[in-house]
Order: structure tokens, then C-alpha cells, then sequence
């Protein structure tokens, strides 16, 4: 692994655990020397990230739509800054810059960005491993809710250990450098239909 993409919160949330849990992945990933890729903001758990990050003497790419620079205000200070034309940019050239993806706490924009590369995995487009840190249980749950999902039949066995989970970032990390993707035949339960 070389670059770690990040996807989290332009808010800072509701408990200090939350941006204490950026700003500790963000030294983390410096201090193994792997560059990490975000969404450019500067704001709530994304600038707590990418700060610690280049107070560690991290590399650090932010990415964000044209539309977004002045909502979450763009981070001045960073390796690399890209503005991009829309969100189809942003996600495009963050899964194209990342060996493996993170979520940390954060709303519709954060787990839409996570699924999205969950789902690529799910249907083979990348093999890279995802992972959420549940920061104080606050995947808890997103988590039950998958595993309910799971029993419905509606996602496979294979396709829930895409996403790894912990809530310890070093140890989180250390599973996404063992991970191996499952190849899985097919994605849908053809008999059911």
C-alpha cells in the first residue's frame, strides 16, 4: 500500500473522539509513509485528517468539485490540491490514487463514497480492501444493519468480508495490509429469480 483514500465527515460531529480518531489516522498514515487521498476540504474530520497528516511531514491529495471548494472550504495547504468539474471526478481519481479506502464517521456523502467503492469491489471492478473505523461504535448500526442484509439475502457472505471493520486505525490498518479479496462467481443469487 502507498496511499490510503479517506473518506469522512466535513462536520466535526457530535463527540471529540471523532476528530481525535482523523487526526490520529492522519499521523498514523505519515508515519508508515503512506500519502493519503481525501476530499480536499479543510473543514470538520477532513481537515483534522489532512492537518495531522502534514504536521507528520505526510504526503496528503485532496480532491473536490469545483461546486464543493467554497462549501467545504479547499485546504490551501496541502501536497496536491485538485479541482475537479464534478463528484463522478472526485470519486474517479481518489479510487484511481488509492491502494485501499477508509471510512470514518460522517454522513450521506461519506457513505455514499464508501459504498460506491464497496459495490466496485462487489462487482470486480477493483480488488483494494475497505474499511470502516468505528469510532465509539458509530458503524454499530450501519453494521447490524448488513448483517440483517446478510440474513435477508440480499448481500452474500462473501460480499460482507469486503468490508473490514475495527476500531483501533493501527490494527485496522494491519488488516487491510493482510487482506486478500474473495472471487466470487457471480454477485446476484441467480436461483432466486
Amino acid at each position: 500500500m502507498k496511499r490510503i483514500c479517506v473518506f469522512c465527515g466535513s462536520s466535526p460531529g457530535a463527540q471529540p473522539a471523532y476528530v481525535e480518531a482523523a487526526r490520529q489516522v492522519g499521523e498514523l498514515l505519515a508515519s508508515r509513509r503512506l500519502g493519503l487521498v481525501y476530499g480536499g476540504g479543510r473543514v470538520g474530520l477532513m481537515g483534522a485528517l489532512a492537518d495531522s497528516a502534514l504536521a507528520a511531514g505526510g504526503e496528503v491529495i485532496g480532491i473536490i468539485p469545483h461546486s464543493l471548494a467554497q462549501k467545504e472550504v479547499a485546504h490551501q495547504g496541502l501536497t496536491e490540491l485538485r479541482v475537479v468539474q464534478s463528484m463522478h471526478d472526485r470519486k474517479a481519481q481518489m479510487a484511481d490514487l488509492a491502494d485501499c479506502f477508509i471510512g470514518l464517521p460522517g454522513g450521506f456523502g461519506t457513505l455514499e463514497e464508501f459504498f460506491e467503492v464497496v459495490t466496485w469491489a462487489q462487482i470486480g471492478i477493483h480488488r483494494k480492501p475497505c474499511g470502516l473505523l468505528n469510532v465509539g461504535g458509530y458503524f454499530d448500526p450501519l453494521l447490524a444493519f448488513l448483517d440483517h442484509a446478510l440474513a435477508e439475502r440480499f448481500v452474500r457472505p462473501e460480499h460482507r468480508s469486503l468490508i473490514l471493520t475495527d476500531g483501533d486505525p493501527a490494527l485496522l490498518l494491519e488488516r487491510m495490509a493482510l487482506y486478500h479479496s474473495p472471487i466470487v462467481d457471480k454477485w446476484m443469487d441467480r436461483d432466486q429469480t
